[in-house]
């Protein structure tokens, strides 16, 4: 019965990440995705994609590092990815968030849950490679749907947008070909 208490807290703590602002509005809406909102919609992204990776990855567990990587953000907050000095200072405060949010389970999951989480940041195999491409995607096509608006708002260049998201390629060369090109030509960057 304790173990079965300590996953439903668990389940009960990750309700907080529907409060967690990211910087791009969902298509066609007015208000900001929440992270919850993002970690569903990437995950389908991801199943959608799998069959294309080359080389082959585990789709089961492209899609738990997936929904697990942003959880931290419940303690951590979301930090835009073009903020590199952010982004440089999040490991840490990220690493605390994961043993405090998944030491609330059992102690098996616990450790399964953090070992995939830390695989995914530190980007050390085929899965994770592919999901930190598959995670870049989603803000990528919103922006592209939506006038850049996250970009506008923040003063995000083409330059920052491409270096950024080149890793797209690893998921897939054809699909980064794609989102470069319309990247390329959209109207909305100064010229």
């Amino acid at each position: 019965m304790n173990n079965m208490l300590k996953k439903m807290d668990f389940i009960l703590e990750l309700d907080k990440l529907k409060a967690i602002l990211r910087k791009s509005k969902p298509l066609g809406l007015d208000r900001y995705e929440n992270s919850a909102e993002h970690s569903w919609h990437v995950c389908m992204l991801a199943m959608v994609l799998t069959e294309d990776a080359s080389p082959e990855v585990d789709s089961f567990k492209v899609i738990k590092m997936l929904l697990l990587h942003d959880i931290v953000e419940i303690d951590a907050g979301d930090v835009l990815v073009y903020d590199t000095k952010k982004r440089a200072e999040a490991y840490e405060k990220e690493l605390h968030a994961a043993k405090r949010i998944f030491g609330l389970l059992p102690k098996h999951l616990n450790e399964e849950f953090l070992d995939i989480w830390i695989e995914f940041e530190k980007g050390i195999s085929r899965e994770s490679l592919f999901a930190q491409a598959i995670d870049r995607v989603i803000p990528v096509l919103q922006n592209i749907n939506n006038n850049g608006q996250s970009w506008q708002e923040n003063n995000i260049s083409l330059k920052q947008v491409l270096e950024k998201n080149s890793v797209i390629a690893h998921a897939n060369p054809l699909l980064w070909e794609h989102i470069k090109e319309k990247l390329e030509n959209s109207p909305f960057w100064e010229k």
